[in-house]
């Protein structure tokens, strides 16, 4: 027996691609399987999620939790492209990484592109289904076509129109069809379709009907299923006009309509409140044997009660019933809901009393709707016999109701049973509220019930209700009517005294006093409030402001102003417009200008009247009295009639640039229009030279200490120079006995010549200020002293 060879030891086969695992690449997931196998691609493994069979439970949620706070994770443009690319060719994907890589076209994406053999229309329209680029798209699209041979196919282009779209180049995505001609490829109705449905999506009307025209001109007609998207489309975007056109293209067609076409104009007329002309159409539906069903009524029915067309409504319910058409509980619930809120309870209640013959299940919101309508005609025992029905029919009243019926209740002054009834719901566990608590509060204040109004405090208080925050809201609801202010104010003493109090509450009052014209017994709750314990917040400070400059003592209204800067808030704008108003009537313009700056630079919307504040300070810089007024023209048109602030404003700016005179042209074009009484053209002539002269002693002043003038006359034993609280008519009665003084010493000697040589540049600085020719003598300075005076 020969010698049987010694088996060979069992080689290891490589890991090819065909019979053994690769190494994973970037692009590319792991596979496992033979050639022959099934191939099974393996994704890493997503991150586990915390507890993902966990039942969400609302009375657990917390909206302010760090969990619930969390931006989620966006990716970054590689990672969505490299999630997009899996479901490319690898062509494709060559193509689309080269646009990614480059971002913009030019020569390295052509080179990129020129090396591939050849690009195909199913190759284009896939780059271009995954592209947001308008501009690389547009380029690759037209590149493409100019390859040796080629032609788009309708997919091609129809993925061109979508990306247009996508990018928001409609426009441009309309033209898709004149390119498809002008290349030999005539379009067909698929892609006005397709233009169609984009513009119905983003409820582009008109867009819609002008690719209609388009497809009219290229000699294409829709079919009936495109006809009704049009005229839908139209009509859900306001054009029943439009739409109405379209229909009678529609019948020049010769085409049939269908119940769908019929039931479109239906609601668009119904909408537009054409009641006439829906029953025109709803005779030819019947001619046509296309009688509308019971959704078609209840379409009818839904529109014309979101439009608040009862009576129209009522007619297409006789319609109904004419055609034999039984209506669905829908029917009925949305009718007896819309009669109900018209405060037409009694035929909603024949509605119902039909639903009960028939034997309909009844929904517990057409009770509730019942009921909310006999409450509000204070038909409390019907809304209570509904209740009991509500109850026998295995119902279980909400909270709602009870709600309407305890209001009910205490409008009709049986608070008792509106008390049996709060019970009623805690005893059921509906998480009573506010508004099932308010009219028994109301009606307890009204009464002068304190202490069952402080016993019913004391229950909210066990069941966990925010008793200072429904204080908040009862007061509230209290100053809705001025004649229960008075009431009130009684019950917060008497809550005050037991501890029921807080800012939010004062600050209710106040406002209320406010309007009411009781503008010192405001300021007095607001002295209490700093009496007590509270701090008061920047609304409250608010109202104070207000308040104070309404009583003239504006240096509080300042300080209650700069308690809220401290406090890093911002006040109201109406405190701001107060403010501002009662610095400009005790003449601090400069600190209303700078308040004005103040509001516009730290408020989203400020006032009208400080916007164009800003506008005539920069129409003052030109010295020129007609651009003024044609601020103040547009000003007008606006709406926005001129006040202190706005001729505080033009005061300021001309007194800035030394136009007295075109202020006193604006003054007297407003007189003439009747804009200005004769008494205000004084005042503010007289404001405008105090403010002149305030200003031209500040400029004095600031010209002395610039030169350093003012500590050398003080050495040289000047007893004219004020030191505090400068008077402007003191500053320029004496101004000139300054310069005569200054310029005799400079000429006496030589050696004075530059110790005084500054006076002579203060007053060819001062001269042009005034608006006067350069001051040659004593006695033109002089003169023009009296005229300021």
């Amino acid at each position: 027996m020969p010698p049987q060879p010694q088996p060979q030891p069992h080689k290891p086969h490589k890991f090819y691609f065909f019979y053994g695992h690769r190494k994973p690449s970037q692009n590319r997931p792991t596979v496992q399987g033979g050639l022959f196998s099934n191939r099974k691609t393996i994704n890493p493994k997503p991150p586990p999620l915390e507890n993902p069979n966990t039942p969400f439970n609302l009375q657990n949620w917390d909206p302010d939790s760090p969990k619930s706070l969390a931006i989620p994770h966006s990716k970054t443009p590689c990672e969505r492209f490299f999630a997009i690319a899996k479901n490319l060719s690898p062509i494709a994907r060559y193509i689309c990484d080269s646009f990614r890589k480059h971002r913009n076209w030019g020569p390295p994406v052509v080179a990129d592109l020129n090396k591939l053999r050849r690009v195909t229309p199913v190759l284009v329209a896939e780059v271009l289904k995954v592209q947001t680029d308008p501009v690389i798209c547009s380029k690759f699209f037209h590149w493409a076509g100019k390859q040796k041979g080629y032609y788009h196919n309708f997919a091609s282009y129809n993925a061109f129109a979508y990306c247009l779209n996508r990018s928001n180049q409609f426009r441009a995505a309309d033209q898709v069809p004149e390119l498809m001609n002008m290349q030999g490829k005539p379009p067909s109705e698929k892609q006005f379709e397709i233009l169609i449905r984009m513009h119905i999506d983003a409820k582009r009307g008109l867009r819609l009907y002008y690719v209609y025209e388009k497809m009219k001109k290229f000699g294409i007609k829709p079919r009936v299923f495109l006809y009704n998207r049009i005229m839908d489309g139209l009509v859900k975007t306001g054009h029943l006009d439009l739409a109405l056109s379209v229909y009678e293209d529609f019948k020049e067609d010769g085409l049939v309509e269908e119940s769908v076409t019929y039931m479109i104009l239906v609601k668009g007329l119904c909408k537009a409140g054409r009641i006439d002309e829906v029953l025109e159409l709803l005779d030819r539906m019947r001619s046509n044997l296309c009688k509308p069903d019971v959704f078609a009524y209840t379409a009818m029915v839904k529109v014309l009660v979101a439009e608040g067309n009862l009576d129209d409504c009522l007619k297409v319910w006789q319609e109904m019933q004419k055609d034999k058409v039984q209506p669905d509980v829908m029917a009925y619930a949305t009718l007896v809901a819309a009669l109900c809120k018209g405060n037409r309870v009694e035929e909603g209640f024949k509605l119902f009393k039909e639903m009960k013959e028939k034997k309909y299940l009844i929904d517990r919101a057409i009770y509730g709707s019942l009921i909310n309508g006999f409450v509000a005609n204070e038909r409390v025992g019907s809304a209570c016999d509904l209740l009991k029905d509500l109850i026998d029919s295995g119902y279980r009243a909400d909270l709602a109701i009870y709600n309407s019926l305890i209001e009910g209740m205490c409008n009709v002054k049986q608070v008792d049973k509106a008390y049996k009834l709060f019970q009623v719901t805690v005893h059921e566990s509906l998480e009573p509220n506010f508004m099932t608590v308010k009219p028994l509060l109301v009606y307890y204040a009204e009464m002068k019930r304190m202490d069952d109004f402080c016993s019913l405090l004391g229950k909210m208080q066990k069941l966990g209700f925010s008793v200072i925050d429904d204080l908040s809201k009862f007061f509230s609801v209290m100053i809705e009517k001025e004649e229960r202010i008075k009431l009130a104010l009684e019950a917060f003493e008497h809550l005050k005294a037991k501890g029921y109090c807080s800012v939010a509450i004062f600050r209710i009052l106040m406002e209320a006093l406010h309007k009411a014209g009781e503008v010192k017994k405001a300021l007095s709750l607001f002295d209490d409030i700093k009496k007590s314990n509270f701090k008061p917040d920047s609304f409250t400070y608010s109202n104070a402001i207000i308040c104070f400059v309404e009583v003239g003592d504006v240096q509080d209204a300042c300080a209650c102003y700069n308690k809220i800067i401290e406090m890093s808030q911002l006040p109201s704008i109406a405190a701001y417009r107060s403010l501002a108003k009662g610095l400009c009537k005790v003449e601090e313009i400069d600190a209303a200008i700078m308040l004005v700056r103040d509001c516009l630079a730290n408020v989203t919307n400020g006032p009208m009247e400080f916007k164009y504040t800003l506008t005539i300070l920069h129409a003052c810089k030109s010295g020129n009295a007609e651009k003024v007024i044609d601020v103040l023209n547009e000003m007008m048109q606006e709406g926005c009639t001129p006040d202190e602030v706005i001729y505080s404003a033009l005061i300021s700016g001309m007194c800035k640039h030394g136009a007295i005179e075109e202020a006193r042209k604006v003054f007297s074009n407003m007189r003439e229009r009747k804009l200005l009484t004769e008494a205000n053209m004084i005042v503010y002539d007289e404001i405008l030279i105090e403010h002149m002269k305030k200003k031209t002693a500040d400029l004095v002043l600031s010209g002395l200490k610039f030169f350093g003038l003012e500590s050398k006359l003080r050495a040289k034993g000047s007893t004219l120079l004020p030191i505090k609280n400068t008077n402007p008519d003191f500053l320029l009665a004496n101004l000139e006995q300054y310069l005569r003084s200054a310029l005799m010493k400079a000429t006496a000697a030589e050696s004075g010549l530059t110790e005084y040589a500054g006076v002579s540049k203060i007053k060819d600085n001062f001269e042009p200020f005034l608006g006067l020719p350069a001051v040659q003598g004593s006695n033109q300075l002089s003169s023009n002293h009296r005229r300021l005076n």
